[in-house]
């Protein structure tokens, strides 16, 4: 693999991991959001998912983002008879974003990127010597 595929596969993971640590910070921003009429859906937690993608100028395989879905598990239901979303019941729908498993998300976001900017400084650093040992 030559140097032009071996950044492009870095640099597809560096765009993806961003996405992803965008995606997650989103929910982490709206955990406690909740509807706006009573009884309505609170903010859904957002999923990223990958896919492998063939370069083909450089014949390097990397990465790119197939979709961003909502996450369609439960929502959370807590009894608040007084909030101004409470559905007849007194029950108002919390978020289902669970601050923990983001902040596990996260941290495994930030992991790759670092990984993929690692990859990027050893290839640079890799080309830099081959120039140092043609002079």
């Amino acid at each position: 693999m030559d140097l032009d595929a071996s950044l492009g596969v870095s640099a597809s993971g560096l765009r993806a991991q961003s996405l992803r640590m965008r995606t997650i910070a989103e929910n982490l921003a709206n955990q406690d959001s909740v509807a706006d009429t009573p009884g309505g859906n609170p903010y859904r937690r957002k999923v990223v998912s990958f896919q492998a993608a063939m370069d083909r100028a450089t014949g390097g395989t990397g990465v790119k983002v197939k979709s961003i879905q909502n996450d369609q598990s439960d929502f959370v239901k807590v009894y608040q008879p007084g909030h101004p979303a409470a559905d007849a019941q007194g029950y108002v729908l919390r978020p289902n974003v669970n601050g923990l498993i983001e902040s596990a998300d996260m941290k495994a976001a930030q992991r790759s990127y670092e990984a993929n900017l690692n990859a990027i400084e050893a290839a640079k650093s890799l080309t830099m010597r081959t120039i140092d040992l043609l002079k």
